[in-house]
């Protein structure tokens, strides 16, 4: 597969990474129902996030590579280059500032479609070749629907607010200081992605890149039918209008 091929396939994928339900988590969904979505959040993939990476880490062969997963595997684990903490802990803040119980969120019991998707995230990660784990986890995990803006720079960037604007503090009534993991986000984000797309334009050989793409398809699909569960289980429903709404 030639390289611009492989490239075009991969934003436009990452370009259907948007789930109908994702509106009504900016104030539709009540403040009791939103403990769901963060609690899956956390157990489907946050917390193991530091653990995805080490195995692309460990399963590649590619010195320059390694390099780019350690900076990114390093920081996640210990926050130790921006955040000074790990990230999964700074996830946390999130449900602390809201007033949910943090210890809540070691015993989360996955809905149907979060055990799919973390099970698809094992097997790639574990079973897949290299480039395959580095992809769905530096890419599709770590990555947006705005990639595109990553690698031409004449495309839209993702969009930043205003700390003060982010939807937990507009709707949600979150302090501002437990935007930690935000905060970190904004320092090392733009480096991860730079690495992300350095990795798989620079180092994913033609023979690979359709297994790349396989991997990354099924992804997707386990994340739309997580996202799915996971409004479901908010009391949102698709309208006719396919706009979110709260069930009757």
């Amino acid at each position: 597969m030639e390289l611009a091929t492989f490239q075009a396939r991969m934003l436009e994928l990452m370009e259907r990474k948007v789930h109908w339900a994702w509106p009504a988590f900016a104030g539709l969904v009540p403040k009791a129902r939103l403990v769901i979505h963060l609690q899956q959040e956390y157990a489907t993939y946050v917390r193991d996030f530091p653990v995805l990476v080490g195995r692309a880490y460990v399963g590649c062969p590619v010195p320059a590579v390694r390099r780019e997963l350690a900076e990114n595997l390093y920081e996640e684990e210990t926050g130790g280059i921006a955040a000074g903490r790990p990230h999964p802990e700074l996830f946390l803040e999130y449900p602390r500032g809201l007033g949910f119980d943090v210890g809540e969120f070691e015993r989360v019991t996955l809905l149907p479609g979060a055990r799919v998707y973390r099970d698809v995230l094992d097997e790639v990660t574990q079973r897949g070749s290299w480039e395959e784990a580095t992809a769905v986890t530096t890419i599709f995990v770590e990555g947006t629907s705005h990639e595109r803006g990553e690698v031409e720079p004449s495309a839209k960037k993702r969009p930043v607010l205003p700390l003060e604007a982010h939807p937990l503090v507009v709707h949600y009534g979150l302090p501002l200081e437990h935007l930690a993991l935000t905060k970190a986000h904004r320092q090392v984000e733009g480096n991860h992605r730079a690495a992300a797309w350095r990795i798989l334009l620079d180092h994913v050989g033609a023979d690979a890149r359709p297994g790349v793409l396989v991997a990354m398809e099924r992804a997707l699909a386990a994340w739309l039918g997580y996202r799915d569960d996971v409004a479901r289980a908010c009391g949102v429903v698709r309208g006719p209008d396919d706009a979110p709404r709260l069930a009757a």
